[in-house]
């Protein structure tokens, strides 16, 4: 027989790792019918608790693990910001870790989490993550895990997010009633549900003004910035070029910039841009750009508070909900909104 763990008592009773390891210890969260199938089962295999393991869980590290997949965008670093002023306000350190946009580095840092190196988690997934199961894997773990900005629905915790869907809707809306006629949108290619209801926003806006969907307006950018700029001078220069641009992504509204510098092309007479961003640069761009600006100061204070809420709170269990914290599009000179002068 393998060696005998938590891991397999949980498979013989088909519950969760996180179930009996509460039921061992006498957790008020579990049934005292569930309690009694554990221990009888324990019993019976002659399962002995491994004290180094469980030592291991009850020890406080007082840290913090923040998981994104950037830093070079500027919401995560003003998210950070809002994380740490919670963390140091509560006697928490606060680690770092890049993904890299790569599901595999997010899943080895994840597991990495479970040896004890941190006592909770804030999580924004990266593009490449389609399934949740190491996710999953570590909360079983009795590892709490938070989610901020980029989301998985299917995990039973708090979402920290901003109205993506309203978001792009009303940016869609101002390009349309400052005059464009054939709006785009800037995409990236991958699974992030933030693109995907920024998307469904755009697609609304659209309707709703009696303007026709069409995919070839959907620009699918990549991480490579050399063959987004190769891109979107193809676009430009293309007879059924947008007259407009919502881009979803901050780093993709700078190549903007640049094709339309090389092109001749003047903005916002012959293309309006909007951009989700929260760069402090963009009311010094030529002209300034305007902005979906996101909450993320806000979006990192709120994640960590509720982090630490359930790390403080013995009881405290976490709410599977979802926050949602409004953005606020900010007119500037790159669009033709006469009410601006930013």
């Amino acid at each position: 027989m393998d060696k005998l763990t938590i891991k397999t008592l949980a498979k013989e009773l088909q519950i969760s790792v996180s179930s009996v390891s509460k039921a061992l210890r006498d957790s008020h969260e579990i049934s005292a019918e569930t309690k009694q199938r554990v221990l009888a089962l324990a019993d019976k295999l002659n399962y002995t608790p491994n004290p180094y393991a469980s030592s291991l869980r009850k020890r406080k590290s007082k840290t913090i693990g923040v998981v994104i997949p950037e830093v070079v965008n500027s919401f995560f670093s003003q998210s950070i910001n809002g994380i740490e002023y919670i963390a140091k306000e509560k006697g928490y350190h606060v680690l770092i870790y890049l993904t890299h946009e790569d599901l595999e580095n997010e899943k080895a840092i994840l597991k990495d989490f479970e040896s004890g190196r941190v006592d909770g988690v804030l999580l924004s997934v990266s593009r490449q993550t389609t399934d949740c199961s190491h996710i999953q894997e570590l909360i079983d773990k009795e590892v709490p895990v938070v989610f901020f900005d980029r989301v998985f629905n299917e995990i039973n915790t708090v979402k920290v997010t901003t109205n993506d869907f309203e978001s792009a809707y009303l940016a869609t809306k101002h390009l349309i009633t400052s005059g464009c006629k054939n709006p785009g949108f800037l995409s990236i290619v991958g699974n992030l549900n933030i693109i995907s209801r920024r998307l469904e926003g755009y697609k609304k806006a659209l309707q709703e003004y009696g303007i026709k969907f069409n995919d070839d307006n959907i620009i699918n950018c990549t991480t490579d910035w050399e063959n987004n700029y190769k891109l979107l001078l193809k676009k430009f220069k293309s007879a059924k070029r947008p007259d407009g641009i919502l881009s979803s992504i901050e780093n993709l509204s700078i190549i903007i910039y640049k094709a339309c510098e090389d092109l001749k092309l003047k903005i916002p007479a012959d293309l309006q841009i909007i951009s989700f961003s929260n760069l402090d640069t963009a009311s010094f761009l030529n002209p300034p750009l305007t902005t979906v600006t996101q909450p993320a100061y806000e979006i990192g204070q709120t994640a960590a508070a509720t982090l630490v809420k359930s790390l403080e709170k013995k009881n405290f269990i976490i709410p599977n909900e979802t926050v949602v914290i409004p953005s606020v599009l900010i007119p500037r000179r790159s669009t033709k909104n006469k009410t601006s002068n930013k």
